[in-house]
């Protein structure tokens, strides 16, 4: 695995967002190498505690170093945030004071070859989180119909060229390395590689539609929220157009008192506030940080507060 340093996202809006202190419960549900949790270990010594939950078990041993310094402050777990409720329960933690939630794939993973996020260096076509998931996405491209293939790169890549790539696909079958797929996609598109690869939004479907991240991010949000105090954070980083809506659209949801079609002139949902939005507008990294991180370019930060 590679061991380079890891750069969190937007690490001081994180810290910023969640304001840890002492001796509160905080939860990083996608704690990676430990960038942010390491942050909220820090602000909220000396008696702050920090659950860190991944489905990657690489992800996982390299973020027990990391926070091998707090000790008992920290306890790591092997799960989807998904599993937030059982696992707090399981631990016996009181509801927490805040949570973050990292979306998407980390730069460990994108630079880890033989996990085939990335096409910069050959792979096999994966791109599981959790390595025990049945279905990789060489089983995707491999074994799924030509319209099945097109209509998630349309979904979960918003590729214009969906069809066409999906019958290039087909074609080439069988498809064996994130090189060849990446090479296939680029013919198929007819545009030259620029700042963005012709293939990026194919992988960025593939890998959504092979560890479910959209139904994860629906069913997650509210659990999240479940879990916080009164005054509570829930933060979220995304990384493209479609988690982004997802996570606005349930802030915007749950921060009014009344869903009522606008031109009904009587409530009748009953539906009541469970939060309120901290920032209407994404939180973006500034140029200094993309300079440092230019992974960092397409991250929006939302940030919610519990209310009673």
């Amino acid at each position: 695995m590679n061991k380079a340093p890891h750069q969190p996202v937007l690490y001081q809006a994180i810290i910023h967002a969640l304001q840890p202190t002492s001796p509160g419960f905080y939860v990083d549900g996608t704690v990676g190498a430990g960038g942010h949790a390491r942050g909220i270990l820090e602000a909220c010594a000396p008696e702050g505690r920090l659950l860190g939950l991944d489905v990657d078990p690489q992800a996982l041993a390299l973020c027990r170093e990391t926070l091998a310094p707090y000790g008992e402050r920290v306890r790591l777990v092997q799960a989807s945030y998904l599993s937030l409720e059982a696992v707090l329960d399981e631990l016996d933690w009181p509801p927490v004071n805040g949570i973050v939630l990292d979306l998407g794939a980390s730069s460990m993973q994108f630079d880890t070859p033989e996990r085939g996020f990335s096409f910069i260096k050959d792979g096999p076509l994966d791109m599981r989180f959790d390595p025990d998931l049945p279905v990789r996405a060489a089983d995707l491209v491999n074994g799924w119909p030509e319209s099945d293939l097109a209509e998630v790169l349309f979904r979960y890549g918003e590729e214009p060229a969906a069809r066409r790539i999906a019958q290039a696909i087909v074609r080439a079958r069988p498809v064996e390395g994130t090189r060849q797929l990446a090479e296939i996609v680029a013919r198929a598109v007819k545009k030259p590689a620029g700042r963005v690869h012709p293939a990026t939004r194919t992988f960025q479907a593939l890998r959504i539609a092979v560890n479910d991240e959209m139904e994860t991010i629906r069913k997650s949000l509210p659990i999240a929220m479940k879990a916080l105090v009164p005054g509570g954070r829930l933060a979220v980083i995304s990384f493209h157009s479609l988690e982004d809506r997802l996570v606005k659209e349930y802030f915007r949801l749950e921060s009014r008192d009344c869903i009522c079609p606008p031109r009904q002139p009587v409530c009748t949902c009953g539906h009541v506030a469970t939060l309120k939005e901290i920032n209407r507008k994404p939180i973006v990294p500034d140029d200094a940080e993309i300079r440092v991180n230019p992974r960092a370019r397409s991250a929006k930060l939302r940030i919610a507060e519990k209310v009673n």
